[in-house]
């Protein structure tokens, strides 16, 4: 039977404000044994891992720890800390949220240019059965406005061009998990690449939009299984895909990454107002806000941003909801959208910038409490080799959040184990299904487990389990040895 967030929400918030009368006093000792048996859990996991471990209560005392200040790669962990501050900030970034805008623009010879404004709005959307925050309702505008346009032109200076973060690696640009950020944001900026197997020995079909030139090297083999492999070198428009693919597979639909979103969002609207009998004669066109020395708060010194004047608009999409799209960043862990908060956070404060979003996490971890030694960030999403955080500065966090008024709204985004988001296959037929709300995180040779779980006494506690240098091809096996970990903590408790 699936359990509604709602109806889990009032339990939740039960267990996090009342401390039950039979579980553990404060001033009672851990038992000794129980951390010899989590060591001994991790122990299980791949040769020459590192595994770090913090368990406190809600009120801060500490039940168990091994190597809680040691740093760690966090993965998708780094998600909790970006719709944290979102969170913290949500009334003001939601006043201050725009949706996708869209203009007409008359050169001095009378040709007119279709101009597409992004505003940082992660939900815009030109699929066939879109019903909000649709592309199809700007190109209706323009449609009614005129039959005759020159340039469309995506213009995202709303963020200064950051495509990616420092310390992304660069053969994840091709993936949809590395696709570039952008203020004009559009179809998550993938490109959907539907591939059927054909007969042993030939190609498969592909089926695509167009806006890559895709060079098919697939064969197809006998059997179900598939092995593709797909190469584009970055800024290149040439995809291509290499491997096998099985006769009695099925369909698949593959998801690949977009250097320059806001191109792309203009060459959908050309084919959008094309489909709707407006010609356009000249090119799809872009404009970037170059990233200055002034676009860091360090270099600017308090002195204030200049941003671009925005002009009226011939229709506007609405703002989105900011809170609907937390959950998203933290269910799914859906790295663009998480990008697109921290700059949405950093535009608020400043101008827009990865460094701006920087200097806004730090002063929302300074008043957590947390030591800025213990944390350092490069961008929102967790997709940077450069990010690390300890298991005291994620435990740290989390506790500050309890305290909140908006706390139980936050945890609602956490991925619940055994039942959904990146949590649904973990931890079913144990003691902590259903009953651990944590976000994940999973990248090269790093996984991350933080939140908060309910243990068999009925306390609630809060966790992070953090676990880097894996051998290549242990993922899985960390992630179990975690697992049973924290199982362990739970029966014990």
């Amino acid at each position: 039977m699936k359990t509604s967030l709602k109806s889990l929400a009032p339990v939740l918030a039960l267990a996090l404000l009342i401390a039950p009368a039979h579980a553990r006093a404060p001033t009672d000792p851990m038992p000794v044994p129980l951390l010899t048996t989590v060591e001994q859990k991790l122990a299980e996991g791949p040769a020459g891992s590192r595994f770090g471990l913090l368990v406190t209560t809600l009120e801060g005392e500490i039940l168990l720890s091994i190597a809680p200040d040691q740093r760690f790669i966090p993965a998708s962990n780094t998600k909790m800390f970006t719709t944290a501050i979102g969170y913290a900030q949500l009334p003001l970034l939601q006043q201050a949220a725009k949706g996708t805008g869209v203009r007409l623009e008359t050169g001095a010879d009378g040709t007119i240019d279709v101009i597409l404004h992004g505003r940082g709005d992660p939900f815009l959307s030109s699929a066939a059965d879109c019903k909000a925050n649709c592309l199809q309702t700007l190109a209706d505008a323009v449609a009614a406005r005129t039959r005759q346009v020159r340039s469309i032109i995506g213009d995202d200076r709303w963020f200064p061009d950051e495509r990616w973060s420092p310390g992304m690696s660069w053969n994840n640009i091709v993936s949809r998990y590395g696709t570039g950020n952008s203020a004009l944001t559009l179809d998550d900026n993938e490109l959907v690449v539907k591939l059927a197997p054909g007969a042993v020995g030939a190609a498969p079909t592909i089926q695509t939009s167009g806006y890559y030139s895709i060079e098919n090297r697939v064969t197809t083999v006998a059997g179900k299984e598939e092995a593709i492999e797909a190469d584009r070198m970055p800024n290149s428009r040439v995809l291509r895909l290499t491997g096998t693919v099985g006769a009695e597979a099925a369909p698949l639909t593959l998801r690949y990454g977009i250097d320059d979103p806001a191109h792309y969002a203009a060459w959908r609207l050309a084919e959008l107002l094309r489909a709707r009998g407006v010609r356009v004669d000249g090119a799809v066109e872009v404009r970037h806000r170059p990233l200055t020395a002034t676009d860091d708060p360090k270099v600017r010194k308090g002195a204030p941003v200049s941003l671009p004047a925005e002009p009226a608009m011939l229709a506007e999409l609405p703002a989105p909801p900011l809170a609907e799209n937390m959950v998203r960043i933290n269910k799914e862990s859906q790295n663009l959208h998480s990008e697109l908060m921290l700059r949405r956070v950093a535009r608020q404060s400043g101008s827009g910038s990865i460094a701006d979003g920087q200097a806004a996490v730090r002063q929302l971890m300074t008043q957590a409490g947390v030591a800025e030694a213990s944390y350092d960030f490069s961008d929102g999403s967790g997709m940077s080799s450069y990010n690390r955080i300890s298991p005291r500065a994620a435990v740290g966090l989390l506790s500050w959040i309890a305290r909140q008024p908006w706390s139980i709204a936050w945890r609602e985004t956490l991925p619940i184990a055994g039942r959904d988001g990146t949590l649904q296959n973990r931890f079913k037929g144990t003691i902590l299904a259903g009953k651990l709300f944590a976000k994940t995180g999973s990248l090269n040779a790093s996984r991350a487990l933080s939140g908060y779980l309910t243990t068999r006494s009925g306390r609630t506690l809060i966790f992070s389990v953090l676990a880097n240098d894996m051998p290549d091809g242990t993922d899985s096996q960390a992630t179990a040895a975690v697992d049973r970990a924290l199982v362990a903590i739970a029966e014990a408790l």
